[in-house]
């Protein structure tokens, strides 16, 4: 994954915020109890369907084979969906099983995937943010909104693997500004990763928000406008700025 580059753009603090655009995992609901659940349904449904694969190949080793996968082509770094196709793709030939079984195994993968409880201040803030501000989001992963419930709180949400570029280059979150007809140092984004999310969003020259729900430490070079711990933090955080500016 390439890091971002250099400083991110300095803007004043005065400047009017009129969108926000939001990253998903870890940010809008917890991720690594979904991955494993998902995993292990995928896991369970290849013991019955291609039973050839878990005999041979455990979740932490389809996990290893996926990254091999990944290092060897950079089109994976943005299309997560075609990584895991692909390795389950991989794992049929070695494996002597059915590949064309791998779109079933993937949907089966996908609905474990999209199984998620957004925190409980998602919602309500979201509600609350979208009277004031445009609301989208930008992902790198493939969670389907519609199928969450909260697609009707934004009005654009950009996905790595449909666009065809990756959080932190630029061209994805400069995309959704584009789609809001706001300018970047117009839109404020609020995700986990201080490298993908917050420096990601400065060096395009949007705002960013540090979302840390999980008392991560964050790296000493990289500088968010806030730092929060719930949506509601960033309403607070937003209001603030607006009273001083």
């Amino acid at each position: 994954m390439p890091q971002p580059s250099a400083l991110p753009v300095t803007l004043p603090s005065d400047t009017p915020i009129r969108a926000i655009l939001f990253d998903l995992d870890d940010t809008l609901w917890p991720l690594e109890a979904v991955i494993l659940r998902a995993e292990t349904a995928l896991h369970d449904w290849l013991g019955l369907h291609a039973p050839g694969i878990p005999r041979r190949f455990s979740i932490a080793e389809l996990r290893a084979l996926r990254d091999e996968l990944a290092a060897a082509d950079p089109r994976y770094r943005f299309d997560l969906w075609a990584l895991r196709h692909a390795t389950l793709t991989h794992a049929c030939t070695l494996c002597g099983e059915d590949a064309a079984r791998m779109e079933q195994a993937m949907a089966v993968f996908s609905e474990a995937r999209n199984a998620v409880t957004p925190f409980d201040d998602v919602a309500p803030a979201l509600t609350l943010l979208g009277e004031r501000y445009l609301l989208g989001s930008v992902s790198n992963g493939f969670a389907d909104l519609q199928t969450i419930g909260l697609a009707h709180h934004f009005r654009v949400s950009l996905a790595a693997h449909q666009f065809g570029s990756a959080k932190p280059d630029p061209e994805i979150f400069l995309a959704a500004c584009d789609a809001l007809s706001v300018a970047p140092h117009e839109t404020l984004y609020v995700g986990d990763d201080p490298l993908l999310d917050v420096q990601g969003a400065q060096n395009a020259g949007l705002h960013a928000v540090w979302m840390n729900r999980f008392a991560r430490t964050l790296p000493g070079h990289v500088v968010p406008a806030a730092s929060c711990i719930t949506l509601h933090e960033v309403h607070d955080w937003l209001n603030a700025r607006h009273r001083t500016s």
